[in-house]
């Protein structure tokens, strides 16, 4: 009996949802695998059966293996890179240059299990370097601190960034980072911090607090006449 065009339609839809949760447990699977193991310990035939699917997907999905592994590298935590115009806005204050940074930022901390999965992938790929980290830096991270240097030295009134906005700019990323790279230890020490997004939420407004003290006192230290000369300590009478 021939099909009518709704029963087609059906069954493309089908299809096409099938292949997205097939495609999702072959890069989950992978994910955790990959950051268990590393990438040379993993073979693809290891993630199909893990994921309950037939190698060919692989292919299909990814290319290859390594094509794989740059998607479970990347996909789960888009960079910063992809979202610097929500904390860019020349007519955005301090506080809401901070929120929207720290939003972009602290959103990956929202996808419970997956964000843990992530960083240890993360950790693995800088103790055993495939190239996509060296990648992530150049391309992701490099621009991201560029951005937020710019928009630092537009709080801070200064025409071309110094050494010193750099400082501040890593300074304000590692508020955040901390509680990427310690999650495990906040989860052993205080877990209520992190436990849901509401607890996430109010960390966010704190960040928010403490990174816009730290560019207020930059400025402070400016307008003060920067640092103080150092002077040598006296020599001790004989």
């Amino acid at each position: 009996m021939e099909k009518t065009p709704t029963l087609l339609a059906d069954d493309a839809r089908r299809t096409r949802s099938d292949g997205a949760q097939s495609r999702e447990r072959l890069l989950l699977t992978a994910i955790r695998l990959f950051a268990e193991q590393g990438f040379a310990k993993t073979s693809t035939r290891e993630i199909a059966l893990a994921a309950g699917t037939n190698i060919a997907s692989i292919s299909y999905y990814f290319g290859d293996k390594a094509g794989l592994y740059r998607a479970a590298f990347t996909e789960p935590s888009p960079s910063c890179d992809h979202n610097t115009d929500l904390f860019t806005s020349p007519d955005a204050t301090l506080r809401e240059t901070l929120e929207s940074f720290y939003g972009v930022m602290m959103a990956d901390l929202k996808r419970g299990d997956l964000a843990r999965l992530s960083m240890r992938l993360w950790f693995r790929e800088m103790l055993e370097p495939t190239g996509i980290w060296a990648e992530e830096i150049d391309n992701g991270i490099k621009p991201a601190h560029a951005a937020l240097v710019m928009v630092l030295g537009r709080h801070l009134g200064m025409p071309a960034p110094d050494d010193d906005v750099l400082r501040l700019a890593f300074s304000l990323v590692g508020l955040a980072v901390q509680l990427m790279v310690t999650r495990d230890v906040i989860d052993r020490i205080n877990p209520h911090l992190l436990e849901n997004d509401a607890a996430i939420d109010a960390w966010m407004a704190r960040l928010v607090d403490y990174g816009e003290a730290m560019v207020n006192a930059e400025l402070a230290r400016r307008k003060a006449g920067a640092v103080q000369p150092i002077t040598k300590p006296r020599k001790k009478k004989a």
